[in-house]
């Protein structure tokens, strides 16, 4: 039988000889045995023990681990009901003695040994499983049926799972109305038996705003897209709240339902944010040993205009101190983003940039301006759709050229990985179609298509499989009829680690060379934890660069090295050491610093 007796005054009693009671105990020890338990358990028992922390505490004293021991037998004996162990025993001796018997006024001055016994007994499994009535579509666990294991974490999930297919069927005030759980010792056996409530069919009522928000009432109705009238859905709900957080305006977004229904069964649903600081500044470095250092930053105002607006200038200087035959480039650009333009999901947004590019094998300066409209389809899939004005002033070995196009940039994202800063599992896929309509100068007509996909397998607890491939074409124009940035080369902390920043390109038979219009970029990384906070990382990139549109005449390069990562809790650091391995393009380490995986 399970020991849970409790004395009435415990608490005060405690509370009063913890404040006064002697100084900590020496060491003590402190064992846990559960004979006949599986591993699996005996860890989750050892975990929940909090006798045993307090025990092996250097500065615990008789006081705490008193409190602990006390508190061990409801905490032990829910783990063991989570697993389907009804019949348990748990005994918790202090120096012999059960701590369930001793007073806080007997507590010796020193525990010298702690002992936690538990015999769990046999498993139980259902008898009967039975829950109604349910909602249509319901899907209950699978071991939630008669033979299984009958663990009490499987009847909560039942019962949630229940609840939650009346709220899907647009009953918000669904419950658990009744339960009866009854356990036969005997046949080691649990009959479970719920019933649920499921309460009326329920409609959206009004939004209804907390005040404090420097966001004005309207644009929250507008942001959240609350379908007002229509049937109650919590898939529309927690939409509501994830457009209002993905504006970057609020700290924090908190919508509830309202205890009491309105005229017509309907509810409403108050609506409380805290905003964010209205101003954000950041700023990031990078280092390569032939690229040279990187210099970037950003800053940021939210809310610009009452109506969760933000708008973003970011800086950047690259190749400061490099060792390849370019010099500085660098680059600066402004965004304006408006949410919720046409509907609760499609955006605004405009863009400036201008550019000042010091490459190994030419020059130029670009400027670009125009917007668009920005469009979330669901919590992983986003796309972008714009009109951009393009001019450049290019110099490179095709000669001195000026050339204006209008384009009209497409793209699509959907990201499942786990973390973008640092995946585990998932994958990205981004693609973008731009097509370049030229309007001066030198330019010609065509189109740029990029797509860059990557993807994670952990396996087991330690080693994470990570890889990407990359595809670029420009179609349509000819090399001297695009800027020079727009075309493809290869080489260094992007594409090719361990060879040198864009040492691949097309050579010209006059012994020049231009970027590719065909481009493919493949690299595989296995991350391996060392302990919590270090990954050591094996990598081999590969790139190929064309002179036609798709993949034809071309080079390849490749490159492979080892790295460290440290995890800062907000994204790793990482350090790399490559060298060449495949092409005449370079020799030589090359290495690199920055904050983030390589991708």
């Amino acid at each position: 039988m399970t020991d849970t007796r409790f004395f009435p005054s415990l608490a005060v009693l405690t509370a009063v000889f913890l404040a006064s009671g002697p100084p900590p105990a020496a060491a003590t020890e402190a064992v846990l045995s559960a004979p006949g338990a599986s591993d699996e358990l005996r860890q989750a028992l050892e975990a929940s023990a909090l006798t045993l922390e307090a025990a092996r505490a250097p500065d615990a004293s008789a006081q705490d681990i008193f409190a602990a021991a006390r508190a061990d037998y409801a905490r032990l004996v829910g783990v063991l009901y989570a697993r389907g162990y009804y019949g348990p025993e748990v005994h918790v001796t202090l120096d012999g003695r059960e701590a369930a018997d001793l007073s806080p006024l007997s507590v010796p001055a020193r525990i010298g040994r702690v002992e936690i016994r538990v015999a769990p007994g046999r498993p139980f499994a259902f008898s009967q499983a039975l829950i109604e009535p349910l909602a249509p579509g319901t899907e209950l666990p699978d071991g939630f049926a008669p033979g299984k294991p009958a663990e009490a974490a499987t009847v909560r999930a039942a019962a949630k799972a229940g609840v939650d297919g009346w709220r899907a069927a647009g009953h918000a005030k669904a419950k658990v109305a009744g339960q009866s759980l009854i356990a036969d010792h005997p046949d080691a056996t649990l009959a479970a038996r719920l019933r649920l409530a499921p309460g009326p069919a329920i409609r959206f009522g009004d939004l209804v705003i907390a005040p404090g928000s420097g966001v004005r009432e309207d644009r929250l109705r507008t942001i959240a897209g609350l379908p007002m009238g229509e049937p109650f859905d919590p898939d529309a709900l927690d939409r509501s709240a994830e457009r209002l957080r993905r504006t970057g305006a609020f700290r924090s977004v908190r919508l509830t339902e309202a205890e009491t229904l309105g005229l017509g069964n309907s509810m409403d649903i108050g609506l409380e944010v805290v905003d964010q600081k209205k101003r954000r500044a950041g700023a990031g470095v990078e280092f390569s040993s032939l690229e040279g250092a990187t210099v970037s930053g950003f800053w940021m105002h939210r809310n610009l205009m009452g109506g969760a607006e933000r708008l973003r200038f970011d800086f950047e200087i690259a190749g400061i101190g490099g060792q390849d035959d370019g010099g500085e480039d660098l680059s600066l650009s402004a965004r304006f983003d408006r949410p919720a333009v046409i509907d609760a999901d499609t955006g605004l947004y405009l863009l400036g940039a201008v550019e000042d590019l010091d490459e190994p094998d030419y020059t130029e300066t670009n400027a670009r301006a125009g917007g668009g409209l920005t469009r979330i389809f669901s919590p992983h899939l986003k796309g972008e759709a714009g009109v951009l004005l393009r001019y450049a002033d290019v110099s490179d070995d095709l000669g001195d050229r000026k050339m204006t196009h209008l384009t009209f940039p497409v793209s699509l994202t959907w990201d499942r990985r786990d973390d973008p800063l640092d995946a585990h599992k998932g994958f990205y896929l981004d693609g973008s179609v731009t097509p370049l309509l030229a309007v001066g100068g030198a330019a010609e007509s065509g189109a740029l298509i990029k797509a860059d996909g990557r993807i994670y397998q952990q396996l087991g607890s330690r080693l994470v499989l990570a890889g990407r491939a990359q595809i670029g074409s420009v179609v349509g124009a000819a090399s001297d009829g695009v800027p020079p940035a727009l075309l493809f080369f290869s080489g260094g902390g992007g594409t090719v680690r361990g060879q040198p920043y864009q040492s691949l390109a097309v050579d010209l038979p006059n012994g020049d060379r231009i970027g590719g219009r065909s481009f493919i970029g493949l690299s595989g990384e296995a991350r391996v934890g060392v302990t919590r906070a270090i990954q050591m990382v094996a990598f081999y990139d590969a790139g190929f660069v064309g002179p036609d549109s798709w993949v034809s005449d071309g080079d390849w390069q490749s490159g492979a090295g080892l790295g460290l990562r440290y995890d800062t809790g907000i994204g790793p650091i990482r350090f790399d050491v490559a060298a060449p391995v495949d092409g005449d393009t370079g020799d030589g380490v090359q290495f690199y610093i920055g904050i983030g995986q390589a991708f």
